[in-house]
């Protein structure tokens, strides 16, 4: 059972959000925040603090009645709980519900303790906040979609709850549930900060991962198939390069392809006696795609261990304002809500996902065009050549999906568009950053598990299934009890998806 502490990792996140591990709050963090509480609240009293006895954004000159400041909480959220378009998935509710209560949980945002109470009970119970994907601009954080949030948390709003979607109120008075008390800045506490951004980042690094696996398993699936020469995954190449990822990548394929008798040591062919061979039958090094994959997807896992890293600092910081410090006695005014770590680092993501992406492509476009290796049947056709088909028509979704993640791999991080009366001078989009990565993923995962159906097909046509390692007969025999061999011609969209569906659900084991 995860325990909110100081310090939340990705371990943490996977427990809860993909595990469904219950959380718990030890009384060190209860007693924290309700010093941060006390505190503030007396704090407060006689001074200006933002958004305690003040208006917002561009109304902050405007000070506001002592008989008025819960109302004015309530106002804050119920006016700023305006997103529109798609809901956003439970998934990535959780994750950035999660990521809030953990950063009010560090005793710098005074709010109630009963915000830390209800938060986890949501998590425990399973109970998420309807919250929409358009509406954050990332600059005092995710106002719009964590006003979402705290309008379930006071009640209102509606949630999805076991599966249908609900009005809160109905669900609170089913599982007994009270509203949170807004007493102080529960409403500023709740809406200003990352963690919707972050929450949704965290998820995508999480299945960013799952990818990488996934494409490194293909990459070496197709290098036995082509019975390619192992020098180029040799650890003797990839040490003479200082980057950590390539190196990586390197020993997870030398790892993968440890027991296969398909690949070949190029000292048993090209490093003997060739007197008088004007021509070679065979190429003396593979495509690119196939001999430069430690090369291409070493700067994805470099990528992907750097924005973990930002996200975990960030999910882990004081990220709302002002910020409140019980140790100093003080109230710090300032932009810790602003989102642009978490944007920038979500524009990288989906940069290095679309490369695994065009990786996936062109490993597929090059099983597929005989042309092009001298081994395989067009299209990997296993049938009559003329009237099947094989895998063209899925071709097709591959490289329309490709195109689709390279034009959306346009940063965000430099879109910024003024707002707020111009308050909101400079804005970070992180939260858009994080959504359009989050589909960036998705597309890979259909190119991928396009690839890996071709790729099982490969191997049935040359009957190598026996002669490959063990780690590309796990995948092959999985793929296999989705998609049976075809030479016929097969409406493949369901097959595709269920693919889809298996690779992006289960975790390729770490080479």
């Amino acid at each position: 059972m995860p325990e909110i502490k100081e310090r939340l990792g990705i371990t943490e996140f996977y427990d809860v959000i993909f595990d469904g591990k219950p959380i718990t709050l030890n009384q060190e963090l209860l007693d924290r925040v309700q010093k941060s509480f006390d505190f503030l609240k007396d704090f407060s009293k006689n001074k200006v603090i933002y958004g305690v006895n003040t208006g917002f954004g561009p109304m902050a000159q405007y000070k506001i009645k002592d008989s008025e400041t819960v109302q004015l909480q309530y106002n804050l959220i119920r006016s700023h709980a305006s997103g529109t378009g798609n809901p956003i998935p439970p998934k990535y509710v959780r994750a950035a519900m999660l990521a809030r209560l953990n950063t009010l949980s560090l005793g710098n945002s005074g709010v109630h303790i009963s915000v830390i109470s209800v938060m986890s009970t949501l998590l425990n119970k399973d109970i998420i906040p309807l919250i929409y994907e358009h509406g954050g601009v990332g600059a005092s954080g995710d106002l719009v979609q964590l006003a979402h949030l705290a309008l379930v948390l006071i009640g209102e709003g509606e949630v999805f709850y076991k599966g249908e979607r609900k009005p809160t109120k109905e669900v609170f008075e089913l599982e007994g549930i009270r509203p949170i008390s807004v007493e102080l800045r529960e409403g500023l506490g709740l809406i200003n900060g990352t963690s919707v951004m972050t929450g949704i980042g965290i998820v995508n690094t999480i299945y960013t991962r799952r990818l990488l696996e996934w494409v490194i398993c293909c990459s070496s699936a197709i290098n036995e198939i082509v019975e390619a020469y192992d020098d180029h995954l040799s650890f003797d190449l990839n040490q003479t390069k200082k980057h950590l990822g390539q190196r990586e990548i390197a020993r997870s394929m030398r790892s993968h392809l440890k027991d296969s008798s398909l690949t070949r040591k190029r000292e048993h062919h090209l490093y003997t006696d060739n007197n008088g061979v004007s021509v070679f039958e065979e190429k003396v090094q593979e495509y690119y795609s196939i001999r430069c994959v430690p090369q291409i997807l070493g700067p994805v896992l470099d990528t992907l261990n750097q924005v973990e890293r930002i996200l975990i600092e960030e999910v882990n910081s004081a990220n709302d304002n002002p910020i409140v410090n019980v140790e100093k006695q003080h109230v710090y005014h300032g932009g810790n809500f602003h989102g642009d770590y978490v944007s920038l680092e979500m524009d990288k993501l989906k940069i290095v996902v679309t490369k695994m992406s065009m990786l996936a492509e062109r490993q597929l476009n090059y099983l597929l065009n005989s042309k092009l290796n001298d081994i395989l049947p067009p299209f990997v056709n296993l049938g009559i050549l003329g009237l099947n088909f094989g895998m063209q028509g899925v071709q097709f979704t591959a490289t329309s999906t490709t195109a689709e993640n390279q034009m959306l791999s346009n940063p965000m991080y430099v879109h910024s568009i003024p707002n707020n009366n111009d308050n909101q001078d400079i804005v970070s989009m992180g939260t858009n950053a994080a959504l359009i990565t989050k589909k960036v993923i998705e597309n890979a995962f259909e190119i991928v598990a396009i690839e890996m159906i071709t790729v099982v097909q490969a191997m049935e046509y040359l009957n190598v299934k026996d002669k490959v390692s063990s780690k590309t007969k796990k995948m092959y025999d999985a793929v296999r009890k989705i998609v049976p061999p075809f030479k016929k011609d097969e409406v493949m969209y369901p097959y595709v998806n269920e693919v889809k569906n298996y690779i992006i659900n289960h975790q390729n084991k770490k080479s």
